[in-house]
């Protein structure tokens, strides 16, 4: 489970780039409860962060590398980004954006893996990460689509020394690799790998691509938020078998992720 202790290799922040921040901010608002913060008090398009209760639960900004996709971006917490840098390199990955320090609250880094798909880190200072996770309207799981799984967990258990335990996806739907941060206990999951042909990876032009999965209290009531908003459904909603309710939705800008009402323990 995704926590806030931020052990090192977790999930620790999010944000999402779009070519508009007010329309994003007015859907995640619909759908997930989120309130948009700008940045610095403002009320310009560049950029702030989304609460949930009253605590932050994502960022948010205007994309701006050219010929790049909305999407959420990833990152992990590292103790040294320098070292994570070097390790991503060593395995075959790029560096997207090299180390940097972002004023006194962290240092961060974005990559892609060997097959494109991106990812990031942050070395906290100030900021360790976002402030609620595992809760309705906060981020509970994460998610890898490629189209070479084993590639991909050799990657990302040498950069991040993850371990893997595979589950056979109910229906006869292949191989799900469930991720452990290193030296931590199954109970610790915090996101899985998931294997696709990879014409079925067209919303990234047939590249890896990471999204978030959101926890919420009713599945189909999210999905009609999302439909109402401009949003679509990729997927679902549907029940997996110990896991809960969920669908895979794309917003407005068509950056995805998947709402989930998790299953009763």
């Amino acid at each position: 489970m995704i926590t806030t202790d931020f052990a090192s290799g977790s999930p620790c922040w999010l944000d999402l780039g779009v070519p508009d921040v007010p329309a994003a901010a007015a859907f995640y608002r619909s759908v997930l409860g989120w309130e948009y913060e700008p940045m610095g008090g403002g009320e310009g398009p560049e950029g702030g962060m989304f609460r949930k209760d009253g605590r932050i639960v994502a960022g948010l900004g205007t994309l701006t590398e050219e010929g790049a996709r909305p999407a959420w971006m990833i990152y992990h917490s590292v103790a040294d980004a320098d070292a994570t840098t070097q390790a991503v390199e060593r395995a075959g990955g790029m560096v997207r954006v090299a180390p940097m320090d972002l004023d006194d609250w962290g240092r961060m880094a974005q990559y892609s893996d060997p097959l494109g798909g991106q990812f990031a880190v942050w070395q906290p200072g100030k900021i360790k990460g976002v402030e609620l996770v595992d809760q309705p309207g906060s981020l509970c799981w994460t998610e890898l689509y490629t189209s070479d799984a084993a590639a991909a967990e050799e990657f990302y258990g040498g950069v991040f020394g993850w371990q893997f335990g595979d589950m056979e996806m109910p229906g006869g739907g292949g191989t799900y690799a469930l991720i452990t941060p290193a030296g931590l206990p199954e109970e610790r999951m915090h996101g899985g790998v998931m294997q696709l042909r990879e014409q079925d990876l067209a919303l990234a032009g047939g590249r890896p691509y990471w999204h978030p999965v959101f926890a919420v209290t009713d599945c189909d009531a999210a999905v009609a938020a999302v439909t109402k908003s401009g949003g679509s459904v990729q997927m679902g909603p549907e029940d997996a078998e110990g896991v809960g309710r969920l669908a895979v939705c794309l917003d407005p800008a068509n950056a995805d992720f998947v709402v989930l009402q998790p299953s009763e323990s």
